[in-house]
């Protein structure tokens, strides 16, 4: 992650996942510019810019009718002078290409369940997903593998996002998918800057992750009615037993 070019898979465009594109474009002209061989990111979402997308989400009035993906990574490219890859249609586990690290910005249940047993036939490695409802939500970042790692004295196995937080993939929950008619409509079901207050803590653990090749916290939950978030801090490693000397 830290010698080798990165592929990411970045499943959503909307809310969180436009605000995250665009971070992603800016972390990896940090970390190359530090000399990390950078990110090379593939974005998929099935939908289109509707009117309602546009405030919330970083579309315009001129992106109305194209494809989510497209339209951002297309502006993203052009902008950084990137050959990011952009899919109209959900993530494909058949993809040619493995990736090392996948983002899940999905917002129901069954997406989620989908795209994370795709991931582990995959075997990709590293999962974030990110989440929220009217003014709160969370990231979560962990690992899905189940191999065995050698013991290591500084360094523990980050859990699963599903592991931490099931319901994210419980078929059981009820979900409301009914789509808005406007803006006016959306900001009454999300608050404006929430997905800008989910993609910030995101980037941060992104971040020193690449820069640093550490992990301080995995998580966090933000809650934009108290003013608050909460980090989901990385957990100390267990301390290897001790050596028991003969007689």
């Amino acid at each position: 992650m830290l010698s080798h070019p990165v592929r990411i898979a970045l499943i959503g465009c909307g809310g969180n996942g436009s605000q995250m594109l665009t971070g992603l474009a800016r972390l990896n002209h940090a970390i190359t510019a530090l000399g990390h061989p950078g990110l090379h990111v593939k974005a998929y979402d099935p939908d289109t810019v509707s009117e309602a997308n546009m405030g919330r989400q970083l579309f315009g009035a001129f992106d109305v009718g194209a494809s989510k993906s497209i339209v951002l990574v297309d502006r993203i490219n052009a902008f950084f002078g990137l050959n990011w890859e952009a899919v109209y249609g959900r993530f494909d586990e058949d993809d040619h290409r493995q990736f090392g690290m996948a983002i899940a910005c999905v917002d129901s249940a069954r997406a989620r369940h989908e795209i994370h047993h795709k991931l582990r036939r995959q075997g990709v490695h590293y999962l974030m997903d990110l989440g929220n409802r009217a003014a709160d939500g969370q990231v979560l970042f962990g690992e899905l593998t189940d191999q065995p790692r050698l013991v290591d004295p500084i360094c523990s196995r980050l859990p699963s996002p599903y592991d931490v937080l099931p319901e994210l993939v419980d078929l059981q929950a009820k979900e409301d998918d009914t789509p808005s008619c406007g803006l006016a409509e959306a900001l009454e079901r999300q608050e404006l800057f929430v997905n800008q207050s989910i993609v910030t803590p995101a980037l941060s653990i992104l971040w020193e992750f690449f820069r640093h090749g550490r992990l301080t916290w995995h998580g966090a939950f933000v809650n934009l009615r108290t003013g608050t978030m909460r980090p989901l801090n990385v957990r100390e490693p267990a301390a290897a037993p001790a050596e028991t000397k003969g007689e």
